[in-house]
């Protein structure tokens, strides 16, 4: 799988093959000080491929297709669709193991009501330079993993 990011006001939209949106990447800027100033202090770093030490991934997290407005069906299809999502989680309970990634935070998705979001942490092996290419070296790693697991 080929992924692509593409900068948006300070973080980045992450891409598959197809050019379909998969998630998010937001990097650590560390401490910005001024706070006024922090939209500056952030293109400023970004024009200068300042060196971050990671930052944070969000994806879904799963879709139930149980919450829509319009939702007709039946108790065998809720069923089916408890168990996908179940199974779908224990999917996530061990890459969040497997990866050591204890702390993240699950929310509603922002443009799905019916979705849930994950977020958690990406540390990078060494200072890495606010470039693509260079970032995507490494949240790479665990985008693949994602992509194995079926998770993205």
């Amino acid at each position: 799988m080929l992924w692509k990011l593409e900068l948006d006001e300070g973080y980045f939209r992450i891409f598959d093959s197809k050019k379909l949106i998969v998630g998010y990447f937001d990097p650590d800027y560390g401490e910005i000080y001024p706070k006024e100033n922090s939209e500056e202090i952030i293109l400023s770093m970004l024009k200068n491929h300042d060196k971050i030490l990671g930052g944070i991934i969000m994806v879904p997290l799963v879709k139930f297709r149980l919450f829509d407005t319009d939702l007709d069906t039946s108790l065998s299809e809720v069923e089916k669709n408890v168990n996908r999502v179940t199974e779908h989680l224990q999917k996530w309970k061990n890459f969040l193991s497997q990866t050591n990634r204890l702390v993240h935070s699950i929310r509603i998705s922002h443009t799905d009501q019916d979705m849930l979001t994950i977020t958690f942490q990406v540390k990078f092996s060494k200072p890495t330079p606010l470039e693509k290419i260079k970032l995507m070296e490494e949240i790479f790693p665990t985008l693949d993993l994602l992509q194995k697991s079926s998770l993205v």
